[in-house]
Formats: structure tokens, sequence, C-alpha cells
């Protein structure tokens, strides 16, 4: 437990179970005032659970948020990090079937607590924010997502693999909560042609959504620890996230 300026913050490494009755461990922070709050799954970018992700988490425990950053990289692993990210990478990415299931065990982690109220968001970052849609569109847990420069969620046919047989774009229709999309307007992947490519299926299924892109950042420009990172676009993109949850969560 730490004393901060949020208030006092508890911290744990979980373990529940995931896809397939496996055991997955995730990073937990929360307000330690006793109070049922709601719960934000926070999604890593490709790096995995770095102490960056951690931070995250500890920053929604601090605006009154169950946090927890599952570790989606858990069977790849024990090793640095570094090691285990290119590992997954090698491979092809985390199959999108195990994410989601690993997902929903960190959704049904969160609603058996007692300090959390039931509502859940996620957010993810790169690859964690094509995460997002992905679980967004085949859970029933949300009541609100943000995906940060979620590359790969518009895909090409021959992009298609045996972990990623579909793009998460063509799972809209099947969107279960409001969306938040925050993109950088020099990014490439997702370009904004595939901003405006979400944005559109978006519409034209009647979903609850907000799309923001910013001029002058690129890709992981919430990476406050990268050469990336631009301040403008993350205070603001700050203001919106926690006034989507803040509407949707309450």
């Amino acid at each position: 437990m730490a004393s901060t300026g949020y208030g006092a913050i508890e911290t744990r490494i979980v373990e529940y179970k995931g896809h397939n009755g496996d055991t997955v461990s995730g990073f937990l922070a929360r307000p330690a005032d006793g109070k049922p709050h709601p719960g934000v799954i926070v999604i890593s970018e490709i790096f995995g659970l770095v102490n960056h992700v951690r931070e995250l988490a500890f920053k929604f425990a601090g605006n009154g948020y169950v946090a927890l950053a599952p570790d989606l990289f858990h069977r790849e692993g024990p090793g640095m990090p570094e090691e285990i990210a290119a590992k997954v990478r090698e491979q092809g990415g985390v199959p999108d079937a195990r994410a989601i299931g690993d997902l929903e065990g960190t959704a049904a982690y969160l609603k058996r607590m007692r300090s959390c109220t039931g509502k859940l968001g996620v957010i993810g970052y790169c690859s964690g924010g094509r995460q997002v849609v992905l679980f967004a569109c085949n859970t029933k847990s949300l009541s609100a997502a943000v995906t940060c420069y979620g590359g790969r969620v518009v895909m090409a046919a021959d992009q298609l693999t045996p972990r990623m047989p579909k793009a998460p774009i063509d799972m809209i229709p099947n969107l279960s909560c409001p969306l938040l999309c925050l993109s950088g307007a020099e990014d490439q992947n997702p370009s904004p042609a595939m901003v405006e490519q979400l944005r559109q299926a978006l519409e034209q299924n009647h979903k609850t959504f907000e799309v923001k892109s910013y001029e002058g950042a690129g890709h992981a420009f919430f990476a406050d620890y990268r050469p990336s990172y631009r301040q403008a676009a993350a205070v603001d993109g700050w203001q919106r996230v926690f006034a989507w949850y803040g509407k949707h969560l309450a």
C-alpha cells in the first residue's frame, strides 16, 4: 500500500482463470478506501506488462477505478519483458481467441471483487488498442471501451492469419458498448484512412462512439517514457478518457 497525492492505493499481482481455464496473472491497483468503484481493464502495448503499464493502472486507481492490467504474454514467460515480447511478435502476436478468453477472465475477476461496482471499462494501446475492439465485439461484460491508436483493426485479406483470422472492423456489428477512439494524425497503423474506415463502420452500425485524431501526434503519443510522447495530445486524451468513463461507468 502506498500513500500518494491520490490517497492510499493498494497494488498487488493477482491470478485468475483465463482462456481454456488457464491460470493467468495481472497487476491490480485500486483505491484503499473500502468503497466500491467501477473497474477498468488496462491492455498493454506489444511490449507487455512493463512498468509503464503498471503506472497506467496506478493512475486509474488514483482517479477512482479498480484497475487490472492482465499479462496477456503470461504463457510465453518467464523471462525479461523484452525477450517475451519479441517471442510474441515472432509468433505473430497473441491469438485472438486466447486474448478474448483471457480478457473475459479478467472481467469476471473484477466483477467478483467487492471493491468493484461491476461496471467495467477497457482501454488499450497499440496492439492492446486492437484487442479493445476485438474484445468489445465479443463480450457482454463491458459498459465502455477506449482504443488508443490500435493497429490492425483494419486488415487486408492477406494480413489475416490463423492467429488473427478476422479483422476487428468486420466485427463492429457486434460491438456491445460505447467506443472512444483516440489516434494520431501522423500515425500509419492506424493511418487516418483506417481511422476513417472505423468511424464509418461505427456510424453505419448505429453505435455510440467518439473519434478524435490529434494533429502533430503519431503512434504512442500517450507513452511518456518514449520519444513519441506528445504532451498536448496526451493531456487532452486523458481528459476525454475520464469523461468517457465518467459518463458510461457511473
